[in-house]
């Protein structure tokens, strides 16, 4: 099912570590749906942006998925509200980040990770994004300058 012109709910519930532990990953709630479609509208506006197709590699993860990740249960991938991904016809995770915060995408969080992938999260509609743009890495979290 096509969520904008270049994602699909396929897209965004695909989970590799979901499906060697034969979990679905595919959500059932309105509200975490209607976030999907609303993640895909945003993450046009980031292609837009970048001039280039993503690939994302995580969106949505159901809270069992998440917590196999060692994530948090109020993270922003258990409400469809956010994804990692990269863009390899832009540039690496960093030129992204530096990209997408000097842009207007409404983003609530935009973190480069490890060197290797971009994470963006968005509000829920209605509330107004923080644009907190942070570097994860081994050396712990901090701002991105």
């Amino acid at each position: 099912m096509n969520l904008s012109p270049h994602f699909t709910f396929e897209e965004l519930t695909a989970s590799e570590l979901a499906a060697r532990q034969g979990i679905d990953n595919k959500p059932t709630d309105v509200k975490v749906i209607n976030h999907l479609k609303f993640l895909a509208k945003n993450l046009e506006d980031v292609r837009e942006c970048l001039g280039s197709p993503i690939h994302i590699n995580s969106a949505y993860r159901c809270l069992m998925v998440n917590a196999l990740l060692g994530s948090k249960p109020t993270s922003a991938h258990v409400k469809g509200l956010a994804a990692d991904f990269v863009c390899p016809g832009f540039g690496s995770p960093k030129e992204i980040v530096k990209r997408l915060s000097s842009s207007n995408v409404a983003y609530d969080q935009l973190i480069l990770e490890f060197d290797r992938w971009v994470h963006i999260g968005f509000s829920e509609e209605g509330y107004v994004p923080r644009k907190q743009t942070l570097i994860i890495d081994k050396q712990g979290t901090r701002q991105f300058k």
